[in-house]
């Protein structure tokens, strides 16, 4: 088994391999050991590595990880760009090794600046540090794109007990730690107190998270109130062509029109496919039937109004009709599918760089809650539910939360149902109902605890039905973010630097 540890396209491949393992962990396969596994391989795989070959293993690791996982950008850009398929999987490989490169840096700086010759224990804990901050880079970097983190993997695991104390990163954390500890066990053998006492870390996270899984960080404020969201399944073939406007708008108003009363009436992101301002009377005639009905209804839509200095901008909305108040623009834009970085340049090169409404503003931090039947929700308009910190903080002033979007981009893929996984995780970490309204599913009703109660299937024209309760109280997660990890990764690292110094 050396040639794990050493130089070499055998061990290079193993780790192509183990990155995919990751995703086989994550929606919509489920198989959460797999991502110890995953992560333990490559563990093992940069112990012994320089670090030029770390930096090109942990890139092998990425790609597979990525290839595997995120692939489905493909079918946006083939199937909705109108790229040829050779462009358009030139591209995908570009994404995917792009992202790699995260990996890559991860393990050239475990190798160059981290990596302790022989303290075992020590190793563990500051490579589970090191991934951490790499994860939250990627969350950063270029807007960010904060998907594949290993803790999603105990969605359904062990481990989910742990996430309203400090959210999915916490969860990939104990993840990475325990892989790590795993591989260190023979080290540790010749250790005694360190061996007990990694042991007994392991027994004490592993079994403390399902005995805090049982415990209820939030409490319940009002009674249930009815829902119906309402599922489209409008072809992206044909969202944006203005021929197919009316039959849009009809179908949207029959749908509602048609459906069981419910105090909350959600539609999906753009379920509107024309600016607020030219809908005014669909949207006021949409508002009388609320009224009547005593409902509150929450659609998207796109808005153009003026930015800070004036100038009118287009934005990914959520606007509000009935018994509801306020206006949502979407701050977190999907890269070349809101917005085109470098557009001076891209712009014209092919048609996915031109899709419709793929030049919107950032809308402002700012900006008001929704207010439905008396309550607070927090509005996500898709992307923007994959980022843990900032839906936290959204999450903390709400009653209850509120996801659209429009999968359709992404067709019969895989994306779609992680997109979903990550919706889930943010009802759990912030102990509220979460209701997600999508264009062609998955729309669902999600629990605190992160569980889905109510679902209607993908690619069907329908109505989903149920009940959330508003919820009050914060989880440690939503008082405290993630600063109490940050604190103890950074101290972990610095203790890493100069441990390495030393040796």
């Amino acid at each position: 088994m050396r040639w794990i540890t050493r130089p070499g396209w055998p061990g290079n491949l193993l780790a192509l391999a183990a990155g995919a393992l990751t995703t086989l962990s994550l929606a919509p396969f489920d198989i959460w050991p797999l991502a110890l596994l995953s992560i333990g391989l490559i563990y093992l795989g940069l112990r012994e590595l320089a670090p030029k070959q770390a930096a090109g293993r942990g890139w092998c690791y990425g790609f597979g990880l990525f290839a595997s996982g995120v692939s489905w950008v493909y079918v946006s850009i083939h199937d909705f760009g109108a790229a040829p398929p050779i462009l358009a999987g030139t591209l995908t490989l570009g994404f995917v090794a792009g992202l790699a490169l995260f990996f890559a840096l991860l393990g050239w700086l475990w190798s160059r600046w981290l990596r302790p010759a022989s303290a075992p224990l020590l190793a563990a804990l500051v490579f589970a540090a090191l991934w951490l901050a790499l994860d939250a880079l990627r969350g950063w970097v270029l807007t960010g794109f904060p998907w594949l983190y290993a803790g999603y993997s105990q969605l359904e695991g062990p481990l989910a007990g742990l996430a309203p104390l400090g959210g999915v990163w916490l969860l990939s954390f104990v993840i990475v730690l325990t892989a790590t500890l795993l591989i260190e066990l023979p080290r540790l053998a010749a250790h005694k107190g360190a061996l007990i006492g990694s042991l007994a870390a392991l027994a004490l996270l592993w079994g403390g998270a399902l005995g805090i899984g049982q415990h209820a960080w939030t409490t319940t404020k009002g009674e249930p109130i009815t829902v119906a969201a309402v599922q489209g399944n409008v072809a992206q073939s044909i969202k944006w062509d203005p021929k197919k406007l009316e039959m849009q708008l009809l179908l949207y108003r029959d749908m509602t029109f048609h459906s069981r009363p419910a105090d909350l009436i959600v539609w999906p992101e753009t379920a509107v496919p024309i600016l607020k301002e030219h809908a005014e009377g669909y949207l006021s005639m949409m508002s009388r039937f609320a009224n009547d009905r005593q409902s509150a209804l929450i659609t998207g839509v796109p808005i153009r109004q003026p930015n800070a200095e004036g100038e009118l901008r287009y934005y990914n909305g959520l606007t509000t009709a009935g018994d509801a108040q306020g206006t949502y623009l979407k701050q977190k834009l999907v890269p070349f599918g809101e917005y085109v970085p470098l557009q001076d340049l891209l712009r014209g090169l092919i048609a996915f760089f031109d899709l419709p409404m793929s030049d919107f503003a950032r809308g402002t931090p700012e900006q008001t809650l929704l207010q439905a039947k008396g309550y607070q929700i927090a509005p996500f308009i898709c992307y923007e539910v994959v980022y843990p910190e900032f839906a936290a903080s959204l999450a903390a002033q709400s009653d209850m939360l509120l996801t659209v979007s429009n999968d359709a981009w992404f067709g019969h893929s895989i994306g779609p149902l992680q997109h979903l996984q990550m919706a889930q995780m943010r009802a759990l970490e912030a102990g509220r109902w979460m209701i997600r309204a999508t264009n062609n599913g998955v729309t669902v009703l999600i629990d605190p605890q992160g569980q889905i109660t109510e679902r209607i299937p993908a690619f069907e024209e329908s109505v989903l039905y149920g009940e959330v309760t508003p919820m009050q109280g914060l989880t440690p997660y939503l008082q405290w973010r993630s600063w109490p990890l940050i604190v103890v990764c950074v101290l972990l690292l610095g203790w890493g630097m100069v441990r390495r110094r030393r040796t």
